[in-house]
């Protein structure tokens, strides 16, 4: 069938990815960022992801949500959680340049808690913090962390006070959202997560489809769409 023969010209360019070849070698470029061979290898299973997949796959979300029909999403990159926790809001205030937050449905936040990623998503449209952990961590910290960026956020940008009072902030329980049953695929539950979220839709897959999604990002990044 059509389909299948289509699925194997997939599957011969993931493995042709996953190949041997010059590590620096630049399997894809957009949004100012690249993804080199040696990144690439890391969406082989049970690998770590790195920043540079996590941050090209999270500009693809943004990309397709400017569809019609989608949620307006921003989503930032791996390095502004640390940079706003070393400097303050001051160190993270030009991250905004030529984008209202505030006129975003959906702002994705990834985490990097030293060896494991996590997911805060802040829903503007709910005015709901929440935090997405693949190993049931508990966020709160964080969500309360990035509240009161928004706030300062606020009075930089639009000279108003946010009301604490009408947000609301939640670390999702392990019953709540897919977990992971391994030590490495934190970083697919994230990007994954936050895939589902951008569209809306309810968080169904399991830990039985981390092979299938990373060879499915090997596809996307090069390819620059989401399937």
């Amino acid at each position: 069938s059509q389909f299948n023969c289509s699925f194997q010209a997939m599957e011969r360019e993931v493995i042709a990815a996953f190949g041997k070849g010059e590590p620096d070698e630049i399997m894809s470029s957009a949004f100012k960022l690249k993804v080199t061979r040696e990144d690439i290898q890391t969406l082989r299973n049970l690998r770590w992801l790195n920043d540079e997949v996590i941050n090209f796959y999270m500009s693809l979300l943004v990309e397709r949500n400017k569809k019609e029909g989608y949620p307006a999403v921003h989503a930032f990159s791996t390095f502004f959680y640390p940079k706003l926790i070393s400097g303050g809001y001051k160190a993270v205030r030009r991250w905004t340049r030529g984008v209202d937050l505030f006129k975003q449905d959906l702002i994705l936040v990834p985490i990097h808690l030293r060896v494991h990623w996590a997911l805060v998503v802040i829903d503007v449209r709910k005015k709901t913090i929440k935090y997405f952990d693949s190993m049931g961590q508990k966020g709160d910290k964080i969500c309360e962390t990035l509240l009161q960026y928004l706030q300062e956020e606020s009075r930089e940008k639009r000279n108003l006070e946010l009301t604490f009072s009408e947000w609301t902030l939640h670390s999702m329980e392990s019953h709540e959202i897919p977990q992971q049953l391994n030590g490495s695929d934190c970083g697919v539950f994230m990007c994954k997560y936050a895939d589902y979220i951008s569209r809306d839709k309810p968080i169904t897959f399991t830990q039985n489809h981390m092979p299938y999604f990373r060879r499915k990002m090997v596809w996307e990044i090069i390819h620059q769409q989401l399937l």
